[in-house]
């Protein structure tokens, strides 16, 4: 009997009773773990190894250069001579700036003389005197020439590339030799982003890799005081240890230490995406995380630092917690949701900047 009328009741509901209502599906939304903030990070960026002190030596005048002692790789000391040019040429001029003073001088002293007798004008002599001017000038200038027809090195060091032969004719300014200065040290020069050459200072200690197995310790001994037009990337010079291994010309990587704005203020900012933002007033704003067991989303107050870029930089949220991003703007506090791709789910980088 029981059965029977247990039956009919649920006919009765099937015909005329109501349907249970249905749940929602929970929200599909993004989300981002907050990771403790550090108060320093490292930029990585690739340089050449050089001397501080390299130069490109050359000829101040043309001529066929007829000698050539040195080569790459040749030690060098200051005051030797490293090259001629061929001196016929220029030493015809410098005979003939010589011709042309002595000329001028016999001219100004037999005007000189007829002018103590009034047979010449003052102007006249004066022309005579000017005359001798200019011809004591190209005197010195066919005699400063001539000493040009020798290389001297102005430095103790190396050579580092040999671009010309003898027997060549070179231009004025035509690079001959590469050579390197040995008294300086050996740096590299590595590109920073603007954003974080504002927070390296100088001496800061720096990881320096010139293959996989050669690492070795630097220090910022320069920084850039302009930003590359075309990148915006400024110039960090790192000073290198003197090692025999070391050859300029060499690639390095370089790990330089960032001094971030998290470390100057009373609380560390994390640096969360833009769009987990759901409002800002000031220095308060608001996220929404995902509770502990990954279902409910909740409001959170949090301390709001600004935006950096596509970036926020807020503080209050303890290590690990997640932060809805995708999504927060279509959930609201209590709702239920749903993380896709959880365990893909990476710590955000949050040492803010």
């Amino acid at each position: 009997m029981i059965s029977i009328l247990a039956a009919m009741a649920a006919g009765l509901a099937g015909c005329g009773g109501e349907a249970a209502p249905e749940v929602a599906a929970p929200t599909a939304v993004q989300a981002v773990r907050v990771s403790a903030a550090r108060p320093s990070a490292e930029v990585q960026a690739s340089g050449r190894i050089a001397r501080r002190r390299e130069m490109e030596l050359s000829f101040r005048v043309a001529g066929v250069m007829t000698g050539l002692s040195v080569d790459a790789g040749d030690r060098i000391a200051a005051g030797q001579v490293l090259a001629n040019l061929d001196p016929t040429g220029l030493a015809a001029a410098e005979q003939r700036a010589s011709a042309e003073l002595e000329r001028a001088r016999r001219d100004y002293a037999r005007d000189q003389a007829l002018f103590e007798k009034g047979f010449v004008s003052r102007q006249r002599l004066d022309d005579r005197a000017s005359a001798v001017k200019a011809a004591e000038a190209g005197h010195s200038a066919a005699a400063f020439d001539r000493r040009w027809t020798r290389l001297v090195s102005p430095v103790s060091g190396v050579v580092l590339q040999r671009v010309r032969q003898s027997g060549e004719v070179v231009q004025p300014g035509q690079t001959v030799l590469r050579v390197a200065d040995e008294a300086s040290p050996l740096v590299v020069r590595a590109p920073a982003p603007d954003r974080d050459a504002a927070h390296i200072r100088l001496g800061a200690p720096v990881r320096v890799r010139i293959d996989d197995a050669t690492e070795l310790p630097g220090r910022v001994s320069r920084i850039g005081e302009s930003a590359d037009v075309r990148t915006g990337a400024v110039e960090i010079e790192v000073e290198l240890p003197t090692a025999p291994q070391l050859r300029s010309g060499q690639i390095a990587t370089v790990w330089i230490p960032v001094q971030t704005q998290a470390a100057a203020r009373p609380q560390a900012m994390a640096r969360l995406p833009a769009e987990a933002i759901l409002e800002a007033q000031g220095r308060q704003a608001a996220v929404l995380v995902v509770d502990p067991a990954g279902s409910t989303a909740r409001r959170r107050a949090v301390t709001f630092g600004g935006f950096d870029g596509d970036d926020a930089l807020v503080s209050g949220l303890p290590d690990g917690t997640q932060v809805i991003t995708v999504g927060a703007g279509f959930v609201s506090d209590g709702e239920k949701v749903r993380v896709m791709d959880p365990a893909r789910l990476t710590p955000q980088r949050t040492a803010a900047r």
